[in-house]
């Protein structure tokens, strides 16, 4: 089942459940999604976004609450925080798996292959084929030292 119709069913449960912190967190969810296929509407046309995107909804949603989390902790506003970590492990149901450290040096130097990347110059390359496949499964920002300390291992820097 696709994410979508998997959120939308969740939704209908916490209505049904009458939980509300949760059905709220669902509803910002679907009203992230609706906001999207807005934004992609080309000559009037409606178009349902993909499954890929909505990932990408939800891993900004997610990236956007952790560091809502830092802030509120740093201005000591715990019960904020905890709001905000509760949001994120309801998000967190819709997002694929996320994959260890070994998957993901695995992933590297599969990419790194698949690209043919020999040099610094290639970062764009690889990261390219990793986004292509592991979208959701991994965070890019601490995958991109990653790929340029192995892109770098050969002297190439």
């Amino acid at each position: 089942m696709d994410t979508r119709l998997r959120v939308n069913e969740a939704l209908k449960q916490a209505m049904r459940d009458k939980a509300t912190s949760r059905l709220a967190t669902l509803r910002l969810i679907n009203a992230a999604i609706k906001d999207k296929e807005i934004a992609a509407r080309i000559d009037g046309d409606e178009i349902e976004i993909g499954d890929s995107e909505v990932v990408a909804i939800l891993g900004k949603m997610t990236k956007q609450r952790n560091e809502s989390v830092r802030a509120y902790e740093e201005g000591g506003r715990l019960d904020l925080a905890e709001q905000e970590r509760s949001e994120i492990a309801i998000i967190e149901e819709f997002l694929p798996q996320q994959l260890d450290e070994d998957e993901v040096a695995n992933a590297i130097r599969a990419a790194v292959a698949e690209a043919g990347a020999e040099s610094i110059r290639d970062m764009g390359k690889v990261m390219g084929v990793l986004k292509g496949k592991y979208t959701g499964q991994m965070d890019f920002g601490k995958v991109g030292p990653m790929v340029k300390d192995q892109l770098c291992q050969g002297g190439n820097c």
